[in-house]
């Protein structure tokens, strides 16, 4: 058995200090979601690693989402979900399902298993001290047949309107790790499911983060070859979705990160969520983990 190497080990850990050091004291929002979420070596590498940034000074607030949880429930129970445009309707049924696994299961096997590695992590909704505000999305389609556009009623599906970050700022005071399900109470009393990454993007504006990480199934933004974009202004990620090089899923999330830019977070990272300690590799090396977004 070949005896370990604590000189090498020491170097790497030597390494990681300049980065600690630009880190230390500052908030960074994690948006965890895909399929790392559903592998049991990857989320606890993910809580391990959570708990490692708040023993290393920072203040990690952990946003997920839960889309695949959501839909195995909703066919366990036999509620078939209508589409329109290729959107779900979240109807008043659909609406409780989407509660009760977003701020119920999903969130406390995230803050259970933050705790079972030595954080204190506390679960949290939009609903909590009415951090965030939603309003009912808009959306829009052109009719094939009249070529007329026509507004989609998606029902209660929303977008954050206004963030209160009291709650939160009490919370990381207090050294607790927030982890926070994107469910939140709209101006008419109901409740709205509002996606993830949205929802992430307004809570790293309101706290004006360092960092915004979105952990997702692929490695970042790709040029045209396939090949990993390290590093994007805010004007060529607009010129690449322009010219067709961002494309399908990812032009949302790269306009909620230049949404996000826009509200004061420093810089937004699109990494892969299933490559193990993604979020270490990314905030503590140089070479870091996938494409960082700045303005």
């Amino acid at each position: 058995m070949t005896p370990p190497d604590h000189s090498s080990r020491a170097h790497v850990i030597a390494q990681a200090l300049p980065y600690m050091q630009r880190y230390d004291d500052r908030t960074v929002v994690v948006k965890y979601g895909g399929h790392a979420m559903g592998d049991a070596d990857l989320s606890q590498a993910f809580a391990r690693d959570i708990t490692l940034l708040r023993q290393s000074g920072v203040h990690p607030v952990v946003v997920h989402g839960g889309g695949p949880q959501i839909g195995k429930m909703l066919t366990r129970l036999g509620i078939v979900s209508e589409f329109k445009g290729g959107l779900r309707v979240t109807d008043k049924a659909t609406v409780e399902i989407v509660e009760m696994v977003l701020a119920g299961s999903i969130n406390k096997e995230i803050v259970q298993a933050i705790n079972a590695e030595g954080g204190r992590a506390v679960g949290l909704c939009g609903k909590d001290g009415n951090m965030v505000t939603a309003e009912k999305v808009q959306r829009t389609m052109v009719d094939p047949d009249s070529n007329i556009e026509k507004v989609i009623d998606l029902g209660f599906v929303g977008e954050p309107a206004d963030v209160n970050p009291t709650v939160l700022k009490l919370v990381l005071k207090e050294d607790l790790i927030p982890v926070v399900a994107p469910v939140a109470p709209g101006p008419d009393g109901e409740t709205y499911n509002v996606n993830a990454d949205t929802f992430a993007g307004a809570i790293a504006g309101s706290l004006n983060a360092k960092r915004l990480l979105f952990l997702t199934d692929v490695p970042g933004v790709l040029d045209k070859d396939g090949n990993l974009i390290k590093q994007l202004s805010v004007a060529k990620a607009r010129e690449l979705i322009a010219d067709g090089t961002i494309s399908g899923g990812m032009i949302p999330k790269v306009e909620t990160c230049i949404e996000a830019l826009d509200q004061g977070v420093e810089g937004v990272v699109i990494l892969d969520g299933k490559v193990p300690h993604a979020v270490l590799l990314e905030l503590f090396t140089e070479r870091g983990a996938g494409t960082l977004i700045r303005p």
